[in-house]
């Protein structure tokens, strides 16, 4: 009796032994499938964020106009001279993004408020009389209201907590808005002295005077940091190349307030450099204690 109780305990431990077996090859088998789904999961992602930050302007000229047209010395010399890179902008950001294996096609629309000036000056003098003359100078600021959207392509350098990155892409940009100030400056000589004078600033509502559509395209670089809570912090820096004109062919002249101080708007294309700081959230998530981006 006591060899048969013996022998039922030892066929117990074995049942019990290969039973947790059995029981952990399931859960060995749901550990390794989840972390295949979570895998999969990670390759596509749909990000939404905002940013913003500051830009400065370049205009390039293709073809330059002025109403004053010199008779007795070469017209190069009233040309307009522009202040390139010096006056400061903002954009604001809203992205919604794409995410496919380090690729993300993220689509960025963007209110811009872009700044560039020029100056020109002017001379009259007497025919009779070399000491008398007045000299001009009108100094001329630009401001600009565009809706940009531009669709971009990026690709993620490095895969970690720290994503380095670079894009291209191509924009369209809307003009929403646009004045010009001139400040007129000049010395004159006529009276026999030299008298320095300046006059009153011009601001005038300039809208009609540019493209109400120009396009480009775009190249630069960036990078995201995970939180470690599924969210992103992003800096990045964009160059816009202009690739069209800005200026209104039709409406050139279209100002007399403009043409009575001699001006008239040059065939220009807008370069544009970014630099935005903003946030980024994924909009699928695994579980509320899944990091997205700790791979």
């Amino acid at each position: 009796m006591k060899r048969l109780n013996l022998i039922l305990l030892c066929l117990l431990i074995v049942v019990g032994v290969f039973g947790q077996e059995k029981k952990k090859k399931p859960s060995a088998y749901n550990k390794q499938k989840q972390s295949q789904e979570d895998e999969k999961f990670l390759e596509k992602q749909w990000w939404l964020g905002f940013k913003a930050g500051a830009n400065l302007s370049k205009a390039n000229v293709d073809k330059t106009y002025s109403v004053i047209a010199p008779t007795n010395y070469d017209a190069s010399t009233i040309g307009k001279q522009y202040d390139n890179y010096t006056l400061l902008g903002s954009q604001a950001t809203l992205e919604v993004s794409f995410y496919f294996k380090r690729f993300l096609l993220s689509f960025q629309p963007t209110y811009q408020h872009s700044r560039f000036s020029y100056s020109n000056s002017f001379e009259w003098s007497s025919t009779e009389e070399v000491a008398n003359h007045v000299q001009l100078t009108f100094d001329q600021e630009q401001k600009l209201d565009h809706a940009i959207l531009p669709l971009i392509i990026k690709y993620d350098v490095y895969g970690n907590r720290l994503r380095p990155y670079v894009q291209i892409g191509a924009y369209s940009a809307i003009l929403l808005n646009a004045t010009k100030s001139v400040t007129t400056t000049g010395v004159d000589n006529a009276a026999g002295g030299e008298n320095e004078f300046a006059t009153e600033t011009i601001n005038v509502g300039a809208t009609d005077l540019f493209a109400k559509y120009h396009w480009g395209l775009l190249g630069g670089v960036g990078m995201n940091y995970n939180l470690g809570n599924n969210v992103r912090l992003n800096f990045d820096v964009i160059y816009k190349l202009g690739m069209s004109n800005i200026s209104s062919t039709d409406n050139r002249y279209g100002s007399d307030r403009l043409s009575g101080v001699g001006d008239a708007m040059d065939d220009l294309t807008l370069d544009n450099i970014s630099v935005s700081l903003g946030c980024l959230f994924p909009m699928r998530f695994l579980s509320s204690g899944f990091k997205t981006l700790d791979k």
